[in-house]
């Protein structure tokens, strides 16, 4: 970690490449749209975040200074999962963007110390990987069903999972499913920072037939593990906050909105 740059890694379409420094669904029902938390009732949280029409698609390569990114909405968090306390050492920041076939996010990500498994296959998704450091994003296409969404999580080093969650069903999480997308990471050491690009086919989350409209609302949340230590040390930080005595992701009540716009 004493580089001021790390390489960037890139997995695309299940490939795995590397990047030098510098360079550069199961359930397939067609979602209703949903433009009110009127028709989605159940849902405690009214935090919003906008996701930016793209003209024009492109692959993920980890440089988060693209024009795209500068025209998109950031949210920022530092507070942990139930909301109650901050830590700037571990600021995020998350902006989104989609076209008619993917949803994209970044992530800027403020560190003190990485937490990474070493020597893993890149290729391959990663059982466990959020028990040391990862970006989050749970996104609930229909959010008229609060139990059924997907999971997408990437490590700083590139490693990934991605699952279709169902709390109806046992077990709850399918790690067989594969989406398909795509991320590339970067490591800025000097800048204690590290980033994060993802690509999301909306096909594999919302339909083979389905495409977003302006003003349409999905459901989503944003989450982030870093440090070391058990879930009683590391900072577990949550864009919408899940209050609770033990922290817990999966609750999709809590979950909040992103909105879908020009």
């Amino acid at each position: 970690m004493a580089l001021k740059q790390l390489p960037a890694y890139v997995s695309l379409a299940g490939v795995a490449c590397f990047l030098a420094p510098g360079s550069l669904a199961r359930i397939c029902a067609h979602p209703t749209t949903v433009n009110s938390m009127s028709k989605s009732p159940g849902y405690l949280s009214n935090i919003e975040v906008t996701s930016r029409f793209l003209t024009a698609d492109f692959v993920p390569d980890g440089n988060l200074t693209k024009p795209e990114w500068s025209h998109a909405h950031r949210i920022r968090f530092d507070h942990n999962w139930a909301g109650n306390l901050h830590d700037p050492e571990a600021a995020t920041e998350v902006a989104s963007l989609w076209s008619k076939r993917y949803i994209y996010f970044a992530y800027w990500c403020r560190y003190s110390t990485l937490n990474l498994y070493s020597g893993k296959d890149p290729s391959k998704d990663f059982w466990g990987l959020w028990e040391r450091d990862v970006v989050e994003v749970f996104i609930n296409p229909q959010p008229q069903h609060m139990n059924h969404y997907y999971e997408f999580e990437v490590a700083p080093n590139n490693l990934w999972i991605d699952l279709e969650i169902n709390l109806d069903r046992k077990p709850f999480n399918d790690a067989g499913w594969n989406s398909g997308f795509e991320h590339v990471t970067r490591i800025a050491a000097a800048r204690h920072e590290w980033t994060c690009e993802m690509r999301i086919p909306i096909p594999a989350i919302a339909g083979a037939h389905h495409t977003p409209s302006p003003g349409e609302e999905w459901r989503i949340n944003f989450f982030r593990a870093d440090g070391e230590g058990d879930n009683e040390q590391r900072r577990l930080l949550a864009w919408s906050p899940v209050p609770g005595e033990k922290p817990n992701f999966h609750v999709p009540s809590r979950f909040g909105i992103i909105r879908f716009v020009n």
